[in-house]
């Protein structure tokens, strides 16, 4: 039976484990941060930690080291952060795929839940995708690239920056909404599957305008839709698909996720950091020359979106019958 001394020695403890946790807190960082990318360098999700990661070490004095964790359809980094102490010194920058749609495509291998392991800090930027084809094709139109693949279904291949992620969705939905049969081939990253466009290996892809912007504008690739519904100010001459078949979006997102389980104070630290960094007219300015769509949120609204788009992208996946195997 537990002794009056006994109790007084568990309270001291936890007397002294609430403070400790509290200057944990408090100082948090005092040494640098992990910023995982579960894609290569080169893409959009890579360009964008590295933009962020400046105005974070000004803002804590510490570094926001970069690390691209690649693989699995980003299931590896992601499946890192979510076994990471919850302590703020790991965090990813995520995108739709590894933190939305994996849950439903990869039922039977996926290691995480992405709602429940994975904590929405702040959707940084936005990221319509963009539907491209190398120069030397004779796809001038959407109209044109849908005409050929009915004439030779399964002929037509394109490219993703990995298996389940947003590009590979926006195909699958481009094939069930213009009746087509393009075949998905897998990358890992954006800047590889934009690299073999460029190079004629593969005759069109999806991918995000940062990846392919130098290539459009050394007419190595041509754009020939966007798959946000309004058309891109940085690209406003290249339609918007859904003007050829409506009803049809799908947007990407890049934002800070922390593994479920951080401490409230940390991550409202990190959401307004990122909130003032996006602010800052230089860094803004930045973004949009490169497609991305600076967003405002805090962290409820962030884990909002993303259990949202969640379901919205097991929805296409159900409907377009999107396949593991790519």
């Amino acid at each position: 039976m537990p002794t009056r001394r006994d109790f007084i020695l568990g309270a001291s403890a936890l007397a002294l484990a609430v403070p400790r946790a509290g200057r944990a807190q408090a100082d948090w960082p005092n040494k640098p941060i992990r910023m995982l990318v579960p894609y290569a360098a080169g893409g959009g999700q890579d360009t964008t930690a590295r933009l962020l990661a400046e105005p974070l070490r000004a803002a804590f004095g510490q570094p926001f080291v970069v690390e691209n964790r690649v693989g699995a359809a980003g299931m590896i980094a992601a499946a890192a952060l979510a076994k990471s102490p919850p302590d703020g010194y790991t965090l990813m920058l995520g995108g739709g795929g590894e933190t939305a749609a994996n849950g439903a495509l990869f039922k039977s291998k996926i290691t995480y839940d992405p709602i429940k392991d994975l904590l929405p800090i702040h959707i940084a930027v936005k990221a319509p995708i963009v539907l491209m084809v190398h120069s030397g094709t004779p796809f001038r139109t959407i109209a044109d690239l849908i005409a050929h693949a009915k004439a030779n279904p399964g002929k037509l291949s394109y490219s993703s920056s990995g298996i389940g992620n947003l590009q590979h969705l926006a195909g699958e939905l481009f094939n069930t909404m213009a009746g087509v049969q393009t075949v998905h081939v897998p990358y890992k990253g954006a800047a590889p599957a934009v690299a073999d466009i460029a190079a004629g290996q593969i005759p069109m892809g999806y991918n995000s305008l940062p990846a392919a912007l130098p290539l459009v504008q050394d007419g190595k690739i041509r754009p020939l839709g966007v798959t946000s519904k309004e058309r891109m100010p940085q690209i406003p001459e290249v339609p918007s698909i859904s003007e050829h078949l409506p009803g049809y979006e799908l947007v990407n997102y890049f934002g800070v996720f922390g593994p479920a389980g951080m401490p409230q104070p940390i991550v409202g630290k990190l959401n307004r950091a990122v909130e003032a960094a996006l602010k800052e007219p230089a860094l803004k300015s930045r973004f949009e020359t490169l497609g991305l769509l600076p967003q405002s949120q805090t962290p409820d609204q962030a884990k909002a979106y993303v259990a949202a788009e969640a379901a919205k992208f097991a929805k296409i996946i159900v409907d377009a019958k999107v396949s593991p195997e790519g």
